[in-house]
């Protein structure tokens, strides 16, 4: 499992890893590094997907540099953060709490 404490011990801009499909959502989706920063800084884990390769991975809730509540998949090989992808939640997809799906 990962440990939120860990993720804050590594988290700065120069540890961040960024997959190639982590950088197009960030685009497409006009969310800036800064703004996963913000999200590890304030977040807390919510899921964790320890199952995942080749390291286990974790969906954190944040605030944004905007104060707007984020979602972003991370793992960690304890010297960098990898970060899968970051979006903002759907409120037609996520309970107000942002931390819980609703029922489909």
């Amino acid at each position: 499992m990962i440990d939120i404490e860990t993720l804050k011990s590594l988290n700065n801009i120069n540890n961040i890893a960024v997959t190639e499909h982590a950088r197009i959502r960030l685009i497409e989706r006009g969310i800036a590094i800064t703004d996963v920063v913000s999200c590890i800084t304030s977040g807390e884990i919510i899921k964790q997907y320890e199952d995942d390769k080749p390291f286990p991975s974790c969906l954190i809730l944040g605030i944004s540099t905007h104060n707007i509540p984020i979602h972003i998949v991370v793992s960690t090989d304890n010297e960098y953060i990898h970060l899968i992808t970051a979006y903002y939640p759907d409120t037609n997809k996520w309970k107000s709490d942002f931390k819980t799906r609703k029922e489909h």
